[in-house]
């Protein structure tokens, strides 16, 4: 086992969970072993090597200033860093972890967006191995803490389900998710919590969780009576902000102070938008990842951090509050009209810094005098702003009350603080000198003067030596090894008068001290470090001052931000010809000349009008691919939520009545990485909007059913279609290409078809992107694919086998050649140009040869028993035609009952549970389930 200097790191190194640990060794902080190899690697730092009694170790360092932003960096690559710090003792020096860095504790990023550290209690206690939760039973409720440690902000709720906890970690993003004893043993939930969110999962203390533990925490941190007060009864809820609480304190990120509020927020005050829906619509972030392209970047005209990060949560937590809406639309309406005041407050907010986090680095004790005087000057705004308002049409809008809320008495106190104590240009280093005014402390200056008096007689110490003594090249100097010394050139040095003592002999020159000398450098160091120690305990109490008004940065901050997040909004609806909504009690969506907020950007958009209310409450959307459908749909959610959002709209005009859900599904790609096909995913998605909408909620539905065969999915439409219309009762837009659902029109009442009109002349087709009343007539899907490049060959065979599918009529499978690639190949049994008549069974998607009789009845109306070719004479009124019918049934069920002998017990056990299903009395759900169930039964059979 090492000892020394590397034994002392490994020591430190097991007594702490994190992944690397920085040890500081005077001017340097050390790296060792494994750690010094990974931090090589990853911030491409230099090896070298120590040797520890025979052994020799990998060993990387970095500078004592410079570590923070190799933290950095190792932390956002998902590292845990512990930090050890050097002391001095009786015995000399020894040195003890001090902080743990972790990605949720991070305080030194330079990124905008908001850095949670997320916990997720579930009620009860924690499951033993193989329990309900480790087989992913995820009932709630569960308790949900989220802090922001580079703001203080803290936010703490309940939720009911797992699909609910998901939602509002995929919409906060965190950047640690701390899981409590029982969601860490649900195996299911925290796979799901991975998938979704780009952050880390940790493991804390379960202790941390305990409800005794956490609500000491709670009361310590916000007042005994705080919870009460602002309405968190839920004892999950109180674990989970117990816990984060305590990590913040165990690792050591010191913003505890900043956390000054504790919000309680409830899903009843906002619309829920689950992580499946914010993706479809693209709220922060396109279907490719990219942020260009998303609702967000379209609408971001912000100037500040904390006016970007407030819009983003305005439109990922839409509102229910018609109160807290109004008052937004009417800040944006006076915004949106007085453009040059608008102007020249945006221009003022452009100067303002992140005071929400200047206020956590002021609180854990790591802003530095230049992040204080950005403090000073973010202050000297608050004057700045109200001038900006008042006189103009804005000082009756909400925006001045917003800036009423600033207690400017306080804010100018510190302002006034911070301008006389700070230096206007002051060093990096907190240690060096230089950080505070003249001035500012009778003391400091006392010692600057004295120290500039021993400067001075320094820095003239070599032109008296010259004058006194007749020396040339004389200089005087310092450094670490010699201190002050006086250099003189090998030429003159035999002239030096006898009091000069010889210290070091150069190539060129010899360098000299003097009692004078050596006493006056004794006098400069003292003066330096009283100096140093002075100013430093000077600017300590300065950012302590900073920290104990924490609460008011963070008012000035939020104040600034919703003010720059209004103001964006206005920016853009005054240049995009957006328009107040009208919201509306009752239920429902009436938009005139609607437009999508992102499509219309980069393209001439056409304009279409949408009407959802009481009678009118389900839309079937039908139309060519390509010709609009799902943007039409999506612009009518995207309308909706930026509606509460309390932004105005791209339309002419629109009433809004407030809904409590937004929930979209629309075509996704297999997941097979998690073992779960395009149609699983399809019936998943669909299951949680059956089980979550209200009639209160907007569904959008853009195709269900696709993902498997033409019958099925056409039964789980219909069916899917008469549950939202009949139990559910939501607003909804349906996009099809089952042409089968329009009829549904003519039998539920509230059922209405729209489509997408084509103008088809002379062959040429046209979409005009203009949603008229009806269903339409066709899908135009081999034009769709004329369109895309698909060789023309290709096309036309298209069209002649639709044309023959329409007219239920046999095709013909035309022959070809097997084997030669490009023509080249040797004939087969079925010549090039030799066919076969197959007729296409809709009910089971597949096709069947067909002989001459079937190909006659098939040409022949008359005898034509339905689309799927029935039989000839089974549907007829004659005798020969019921004896017929009667011998095919016979003869039908002796072979099937023949075919079901030979099929394996699964298989049989499978088709004896679907002949008892009771189809009428089966809820779609349900049925949903359990045709997933027989479908994986019969894929593991075969």
């Amino acid at each position: 086992m090492p000892t020394g200097i590397v034994g002392e790191f490994l020591d430190l190194k097991a007594e702490t969970d994190a992944d690397v640990l920085a040890m500081q060794c005077g001017d340097f902080y050390e790296f060792f072993a494994d750690d010094a190899e990974l931090v090589a690697d990853e911030l491409d730092l230099t090896v070298s090597q120590k040797s520890s009694h025979g052994s020799s170790y990998p060993m990387a360092g970095v500078p004592l200033s410079e570590l923070t932003p190799y933290v950095k960096a190792l932390v956002e690559r998902g590292y845990r860093v512990a930090v050890a710090d050097q002391y001095e003792t009786d015995d000399g020096h020894a040195r003890e972890i001090t902080r743990v860095v972790t990605p949720g504790t991070l305080l030194e990023t330079a990124d905008d967006d908001a850095r949670y550290l997320a916990t997720v209690v579930r009620e009860g206690d924690g499951p033993a191995a193989g329990s309900s939760a480790a087989s992913g039973d995820a009932s709630g409720p569960y308790g949900l803490a989220l802090a922001d440690v580079t703001t203080g902000r803290f936010l703490v709720t309940e939720v009911e389900t797992a699909g609910d906890l998901r939602a509002e970690l995929y919409r906060f993003d965190p950047a640690e998710v701390l899981p409590g004893p029982h969601v860490r043993n649900d195996d299911r939930l925290l796979g799901a919590v991975r998938e979704d969110l780009s952050g880390s999962v940790s493991v804390f203390d379960a202790e941390a969780f305990a409800p005794g533990r956490a609500k000491h925490a709670v009361r310590e941190q916000f007042g005994r009576e705080t919870a009460d007060s602002v309405g968190i009864d839920s004892e999950p809820a109180l674990r989970a902000a117990g816990a984060v609480l305590g990590y913040v304190e165990e690792t050591g990120a010191g913003v505890l102070a900043s956390m000054t509020r504790l919000t309680a927020y409830d899903d009843g005050e906002h619309v829920a938008v689950d992580a499946t829906t914010q993706r479809n619509l693209e709220l922060t972030e396109t279907m490719r990842g990219d942020a260009d392209g998303s609702l967000f970047e379209t609408v971001d005209h912000t100037v500040t951090a904390a006016g970007g990060r407030l819009l983003r949560e305005w439109l990922t937590r839409p509102r229910r509050d018609r109160e807290e809406l109004d008052r937004r639309l009417d800040a944006i309406a006076a915004l949106a009209s007085a453009a040059l005041a608008r102007d020249r407050l945006r221009e003022t907010l452009g100067d303002a810094y992140d005071l929400e986090r200047l206020a956590a680095r002021a609180t854990s004790g790591s802003a530095g005098a230049r992040e204080l005087l950005s403090v000073r000057d973010s202050l000297a705004l608050v004057p700045a702003l109200a001038d900006a308002v008042s006189g103009t049409a804005l000082a009756d809008s909400p925006i001045a009350a917003i800036l009423d809320r600033i207690d400017r008495d306080r804010a100018a106190a510190l302002h006034a603080e911070l301008a006389d104590a700070l230096a206007d240009d002051p060093p990096k280093t907190k240690t060096q000198g230089g950080l505070l005014r003249e001035g500012y402390d009778e003391e400091l200056d006392e010692l600057i003067a004295s120290h500039e008096e021993a400067a001075e007689w320094l820095d003239t110490l070599a032109e008296r030596e010259k004058r006194q003594y007749g020396l040339s090249h004389v200089t005087v100097d310092r450094n670490k090894t010699d201190g002050y010394y006086i250099q003189v050139g090998k030429s003159v040095a035999d002239q030096v008068p006898e009091h000069y003592r010889e210290i070091k002999t150069l190539k060129n020159s010899k360098r000299f001290v003097t009692d004078e000398l050596e006493e006056r450098e004794r006098e400069v160091l003292r003066l330096e470090e009283a100096r140093g120690e002075l100013e430093y305990e000077l600017f300590e109490a300065l950012r302590e001052r900073v920290a104990d008004d924490a609460e008011l940065l963070q008012d000035v901050g939020r104040a600034v931000a919703e003010t720059d997040a209004l103001a964006s909004l206005a920016t853009h609806a005054a240049g995009n010809d957006w328009t107040r909504p009208e919201l509306a009690d009752e239920r429902r969506l009436d938009v005139e000349a609607g437009r999508h907020p992102v499509v219309e950007r980069t393209t001439d958009f056409v304009p279409n009008d949408l009407r959802l209310d009481a009678e009118r409450g389900f839309l079937i959307v039908t139309g060519p691919n390509m010709s609009g459908k799902s943007t039409y749909m999506r612009q009518a959610a995207l309308i909706q939520l930026l509606a509460q959002a309390g932004s105005f709209v791209p339309a002419r005009a629109a009433t809004v009545g407030l809904v409590d859900g937004i929930y979209t599904r629309v075509g996704a790609l297999d997941e097979l990485a998690q073992g779960r096909s395009t149609f699983m995913v399809e019936m998943q998605e669909l299951s949680n909007i059956l089980h979550s909408a209200t009639a209160d909620s907007l569904v959008i539905l853009d195709e269900v059913g696709r993902g498997t065969a033409t019958y099925d999915g056409i039964s789980i439409a219909w069916a899917a279609t008469e549950y939202l219309h009949n139990e559910v009762r939501a607003r909804t837009l349906f996009a099809t290409h089952y042409h089968e659902l329009t009829t549904l029109a003519d039998h539920l009442p509230r059922v209405e078809n729209v489509h997408v009109a084509v103008d088809e002349r002379d062959g040429e087709v046209t979409f005009l992107r203009t949603v008229r009343e009806g269903p339409t007539n066709r899908s135009y899907g081999v034009h769709v694919a004329d369109l895309a490049g698909v060789p023309e060959p290709v096309v036309s065979r298209a069209d002649a086998v639709l044309d023959r599918l329409r007219e239920e009529k046999a095709i013909e499978a035309k022959g070809g050649e097997r084997g030669g690639g490009g023509g080249g190949g040797t004939p087969t049994d079925t010549a090039e140009g030799d066919t076969k008549q197959v007729v296409f069974d809709l009910s089971s998607g597949s096709f069947s040869e067909s002989d001459g009789a079937e190909s006659a009845a098939a040409d022949d109306p008359g005898s034509r028993g339905g689309r799927n070719g029935a039989t000839p004479g089974s549907e007829s009124d004659g005798a020969g035609g019921t004896t017929g019918a009667a011998e095919t049934a016979g003869a039908a069920e002796t072979a099937d009952s023949a075919e079901t002998g030979r099929l394996d017990p699964e298989t049989r056990a499978v088709i004896e549970e679907l002949t008892d299903v009771d189809v009428a009395e089966t809820a779609p759900v349900e049925l949903l389930s359990r045709v997933q169930e027989w479908q994986s039964r019969l894929d593991e059979s075969r």
